[in-house]
């Protein structure tokens, strides 16, 4: 078998990107009846990309407005493209909010809304609640990011701090249609934490997001936690008639771009194993990554070499350290700390985003003689690790995927390649 394992790595995290991307799996979910008036509006890294599918598809009048992270936009003609920052919100996506708001206010039964969602949407659409400042909820992300909370566990804070999310923004729509089109970035794809559910029922908490806080020994401004305590602070709960009009469609998932990847391996002469959405401390899963890793190459198990193990998910990162980091750069230190060298096995991690959480990178590539070669520079993988510098670490080993923005998100996509043993290759 002949294969440039770098360049294959790439074509895999290529094909799982592309299986996403909503120019491929938008236009098919859109409605049936595409003439008249319908009013757009949309969040999140792939808000432009989807917008640009409705324009081209739509064949009555359009218009609206999206947000989408800074670099993430995309021209379009009709419906207005407004960037903001993420992961944690600024002033645009405060104005931005404000304006999606007032745009599908005083709606009547007649008229038809499209909710374009996709992953980074819950800090670009920020709108505080009732006395709540843009700072304290800044202030709290930057806290909830650093404390290695699951994005389940954000979501809810975020959406108990909001005046849009939790069913807020499908309930400002009433009496409107609203079809809410999404791009999961989460673990088990639920509409409730995809872009804390603006649109959809949620059956969590004030108490919980109170619990989460304390948990994580998060600072609660006196403000936010007076809100919190309020009745007013709950979300719109399943059953409300004010989300009866409110339809919302799954149109791609993590689970499909692994699929996507694995066909790929497969093709190549590949076995791919795929592990799924995975969650936890980036360091911890690539330890579990190793192992199987190891039980392959030593012992065939759970498959024989040639084979690819794919997973996804969103992994967290605790930050000890003050070095530059990402979830995918630590997942790939860990490994190469855990392995060390390990013969024959090459991995990949990367946001398929485009973005390692606030880096200018994808993610980065291991080889088998990273560790060694890193070595040599001076540079530990343990002690890099302590320092959650795994950017720095892949930099110097010219290891960084570098993609720009993909204007799609199904976060993170691994894949480790194990070739088969010179002595075993025939």
């Amino acid at each position: 078998m002949s294969v440039d394992p770098q360049q294959f790595l790439r074509e895999l995290f290529a094909t799982a990107i592309d299986a996403a991307h909503p120019q491929h799996v938008l236009e098919a979910h859109l409605p049936k009846d595409r003439s008249g008036r319908v009013i757009v509006i949309g969040a999140g890294k792939a808000a432009a990309a989807m917008a640009q599918v409705v324009e081209r598809c739509w064949q009555g009048e359009v218009s609206g407005l999206v947000v989408t992270r800074y670099g993430h936009g995309a021209p379009c003609e009709k419906i207005e493209v407004v960037e903001a920052a993420h992961p944690v919100p600024d002033a645009a996506g405060l104005a931005v909010a404000k304006r999606v708001l007032e745009l599908v206010s005083n709606l009547t039964e007649n008229d038809r809304v499209i909710f374009l969602l996709s992953g980074g949407g819950s800090a670009l659409l920020a709108l505080p609640a009732a006395g709540i400042t843009l700072a304290d909820k800044q202030a709290i992300n930057k806290a909830l990011l650093k404390s290695g909370a699951t994005i389940g566990e954000m979501n809810c804070v975020r959406k108990h701090l909001s005046a849009i999310k939790g069913g807020r923004l499908g309930k400002a729509c009433w009496p409107a249609t609203v079809y809410t089109y999404a791009i999961s970035d989460v673990p088990g794809d639920l509409a409730t934490v995809i872009a804390s559910g603006p649109t959809v029922a949620d059956p969590s908490t004030s108490v919980e997001a109170l619990a989460i806080l304390k948990r994580y020994a998060i600072e609660i401004p006196a403000s936010v936690r007076s809100w919190l305590q309020s009745p007013e602070s709950e979300t719109v709960k399943p059953g409300d008639p004010s989300l009866a009009r409110s339809h919302f469609q799954l149109i791609a998932r993590p689970q499909q771009s692994l699929e996507a990847a694995a066909v790929k391996a497969r093709q190549a002469g590949f076995s791919p194993l795929i592990l799924g959405d995975l969650e936890g401390e980036s360091r911890e899963v690539a330890k579990v990554h190793a192992g199987i890793a190891r039980q392959v190459v030593l012992h065939g198990q759970p498959l024989a070499a040639p084979c690819v193990i794919l997973s996804g998910g969103e992994t967290t990162v605790t930050v000890r350290g003050n070095g530059r980091g990402g979830r995918n750069a630590e997942f790939l230190l860990s490994l190469t700390d855990s392995l060390k060298g390990l013969p024959g096995v090459y991995a990949l991690a990367g946001d398929t985003d485009g973005i390692d959480g606030s880096e200018d990178n994808a993610g980065a590539i291991m080889t088998p003689d990273s560790y060694a070669r890193a070595a040599a520079l001076g540079l530990s993988a343990s002690d890099e690790l302590d320092n959650n510098n795994g950017y720095g670490y892949f930099a110097a080993l010219d290891g960084l995927i570098v993609t720009e923005p993909t204007r799609t998100n199904v976060n993170d996509f691994r894949a480790i390649l194990i070739l088969e043993s010179p002595e075993n290759d025939a």
